[in-house]
This record gives structure tokens, C-alpha cells and sequence, in this order.
């Protein structure tokens, strides 16, 4: 074989070593910017530095990002420069990033800041393609380093992607030779868990054949499944949780890396942020001094060092009410334990003498008027007698039933909403 044959030889060999084995990673509901209390602000930012150090650290080819970078569609400053530093250390590490908007990316115009940041050089929208007779006809961005080949739709709010899957032409996508990956920001109806059997999805029959790996998103479940006709089919979950709720069940949040050998190997990756600890507790037909009894018996001899606590109380109470329950000292105990943050959720806690309200009357007004006089004196107002009670729950209720001013700014509603509830409530 001459020197020529051989260096040709080399080449094809090379690249195809490239191809048959790869690393990528696949996160996806980043929700950068979710949570609005101060404590977790950043939470959900320091998951996506800490899952791209590891990227980096784990030296992926690429990364996919299957919707919901931001929480929405024009995220704060601050939250924007950390995640665009972010994603050019990324970029400077020869690691691409590919993404689709999700449903949170979108602005109700359908502008994105995905848009933005791809202009910017630091991601590749891989949603490309052509309308021709009102059929989409998408086209694949191509890898550089591993020749692997990806294309996607975005996911909307209200399930207006559908319309897209509905218009795709897929016999090209479905044809096309070597390794590919489809993204979605979807909720596909065979693999719902039954928790959220309520959210809104779509057949997989609507997601194009033949693909290798299918990189979901919009579902806050991880999940992972090979099906056949479409191979392997992911959703990562979030990268930090998103609700009381997901705190609850997920604890942390995370993203896989994805590894294509002679077969395709999912590990997924935690990304812990903060410890959870959740106590979840059945308060039928109990006082609120057995409660407290039942919280404290829970958090004894514990330490919560850089751990969020989630305390979850529902059922009807035997006596009181739930204001009766001194949370506040429990709160106290926890943090004095290294809790970092301390959550409640009563709103399936109620009391029997709340409950005994009966509304029979038909119009709005009369309900209002029946509600406001049988909880009279049921939550104590000191100096208020029963009818200036009454009164002021009216007065109330008319200036917080106010809407906006065509034209008028939110401050300026919300400063006109509050000077007018100091003005009834007498606070200077």
C-alpha cells in the first residue's frame, strides 16, 4: 500500500472512530430565574454552572439543551451574564451547545432570547428548516467533531408545537443515513407518569422514526426508555426543582450524559445544590397542640446542615385553628439546627368551625355578602366590632377587585391600588 493509500486510509479510519464513539450530554428545564424567594433565587443558576463544570470536566462533545433555559422569555441581567460567561467557557472548551426554545423561552409576541445568544455565536438553535406548501420541512445541523446529526421542535405554551409535528414532512428525516438526534419540548402521552395525568401531551406516533436518540424536555420527570422503530427516548428532568412540590419528590435535580460506543449508555448526573428533608404530616382530627408535638418529635436530634425543610400539613383539624399552631417556634428549632430554608404548605389544612359556612344563595353578591357575615369574628381583629369587620372585608374586597388602566404603568396601578387600601385601613 503507498503513502498516499495509507494517509487516506488513516482519514477514514479517523473519522470514523469520531462517529462510533461520542459523548454528549442532555439537560433540559433549566429554569434559570424560577424561584422568586431570595433564599433560592440562585438556585437554579448555580445547578446549570455546576452541570456545565461538569461537562467541561467530563470533556462532552457537545451539549443539547431540550427547552427552558430561562424561566422566561426576558430573564434579569444579572441571571443573563452568568449564563452567557457560562456558555462561552463552553464554547472556548470547544464544546457546542444545542438547543430549542421551550414553552418558558417564548415571549407572547414569540420573541426569544435564544435568538439572541445564538447571534451572539455561544448556541445553535438546531430548529432549522423550510415552510414549502405549508409543510415543515426541517433540515439537520451537523456536528463538526462527531458528525452526529440533529434537528428539533421548540416546545409552546398551549400545545401550539402541535401544529408543527402536524405539518412535519418526515420522510426525509426518517431516510437520512448516520447517527441522529431529535429534540423535543413535549409531553408525550404513553410515558406520562400518572402524577401528571392532567398535563397536556401528544402521541409519540407524532415524533418523526428512525432516530437514535430523542432528547425530551417540559416534562419535570426523569425517565428513559428504548422504543422500537424510534430508539432511545429521554427526559433528564430538571436541573434544580422548580416547586414545593418537586422539592418534595425529586429532592435535586440533574441532566445525563450520553455515551455512543458500540450501544448508547445513559448515566445520569445529580446535581445537588442543597440537601432536602420533607415531612409530610396527616393532621385528621387532631389539635393543634398534637401537631406541634408530632413536628417536634420529627425534628429531634437532626441536623440540616444546607438543607432546605419542607413541612407539609393537611387533614381537618379536631380543634383550633391552623393559626393556632405556633410554626414560628418550629421554624425557629429547625433553623437553629443549620436549615438553610424552611417551607410550609397548609392549603389542605382547615378547621371544622371554618368549614361550617354554607352558602345557598344564587347571586355573586348575596354569596360575597353570606360568606363575610358567617366568618365574622372567626379570625380576630382587635378594635374591630362585627359591623366595622364587615365593612372593611367590603371595602377591601371593592379596591383589590380594581383592574389596570388602559395605558397605565404597573407601578403606577400598583402604588394606586396600595394608597388606596392605607387610606381605608387609616395608615399613615
Amino acid at each position: 500500500m503507498n503513502s498516499q493509500n495509507k494517509t487516506i486510509l488513516f482519514y477514514i479510519k479517523s473519522y470514523s472512530n469520531v462517529r462510533d464513539k461520542m459523548k454528549f450530554a442532555h439537560m433540559a428545564d433549566c429554569h434559570i430565574g424560577s424561584w422568586r424567594d431570595p433564599k433560592l433565587r440562585d438556585a437554579s443558576t448555580k445547578a446549570f454552572l455546576k452541570a456545565v463544570n461538569i461537562c467541561i470536566e467530563k470533556q462532552v462533545d457537545f451539549v443539547l439543551i431540550a427547552g427552558d433555559l430561562f424561566n422566561t422569555a426576558l430573564p434579569s441581567i444579572d441571571a443573563l451574564k452568568v449564563v452567557v460567561t457560562k456558555l462561552k467557557e463552553l464554547k472556548d472548551s470547544n464544546i457546542p451547545s444545542y438547543v430549542i426554545p421551550g414553552s418558558h423561552d417564548f415571549s407572547p409576541s414569540g420573541k426569544t432570547i435564544i435568538d439572541v445568544l445564538e447571534k451572539a455565536g455561544l448556541l445553535i438553535n438546531v430548529m432549522k428548516g423550510k415552510i414549502i406548501d405549508e409543510k415543515l420541512n426541517l433540515e439537520f445541523t451537523i456536528d463538526k467533531k462527531t458528525g452526529a446529526k440533529i434537528t428539533g421542535i421548540y416546545g409552546r405554551k398551549g400545545m401550539l408545537d402541535k401544529r408543527q409535528y402536524g405539518s412535519l414532512v418526515r420522510r426525509g428525516l426518517e431516510e437520512e443515513q448516520g447517527f441522529k438526534i431529535f429534540m423535543f419540548h413535549t409531553a408525550l402521552t404513553e410515558f406520562k407518569p400518572e402524577e401528571l395525568n392532567l398535563m397536556e401531551s401528544q402521541a409519540l406516533s407524532l415524533l418523526p422514526k428512525n432516530f437514535d436518540y430523542y432528547a425530551g424536555g417540559h416534562v419535570h420527570h426523569v425517565f428513559s426508555k428504548k422504543e422500537p422503530g424510534y430508539g432511545l427516548i429521554a427526559y433528564p428532568g430538571p436541573l434544580f426543582p422548580n416547586s414545593f412540590s418537586e422539592l418534595e419528590k425529586l429532592e435535586n435535580g440533574g441532566f445525563y450524559i450520553v455515551e455512543k460506543t458500540a450501544k448508547l449508555e445513559l448515566k445520569y448526573e445529580p446535581i445537588v445544590i442543597y440537601n432536602v428533608f420533607s415531612l409530610n404530616l396527616d393532621c385528621n382530627n387532631k389539635s393543634p397542640e398534637q401537631i406541634r408535638a408530632e413536628l417536634e418529635d420529627k425534628i429531634k436530634g437532626r441536623e440540616f446542615i444546607n438543607t432546605i425543610v419542607t413541612i407539609r400539613l393537611a387533614g381537618t383539624l379536631d380543634s383550633g385553628k391552623p393559626s393556632d399552631i405556633n410554626m414560628r417556634d418550629i421554624f425557629t428549632k429547625i433553623y437553629d439546627n443549620g436549615a438553610y430554608f424552611v417551607m410550609k404548605n397548609t392549603a389542605k389544612l382547615t378547621a371544622k368551625e371554618l368549614d361550617k359556612i354554607n352558602a345557598k344563595i344564587s347571586s355573586v353578591e348575596e354569596v360575597e355578602d353570606s360568606l363575610i357575615k358567617e366568618s365574622i369574628g372567626q379570625i380576630k381583629i382587635d378594635a374591630l366590632s362585627a359591623e366595622k369587620e364587615e365593612k372593611l372585608t367590603k371595602h377591601l374586597m371593592d379596591i383589590l377587585s380594581k383592574e389596570k388602566d388602559e395605558g397605565e404603568r404597573v407601578a403606577d396601578f400598583e402604588k394606586r391600588i396600595k394608597e388606596d387600601i392605607e387610606k381605608i385601613i387609616k395608615l399613615d
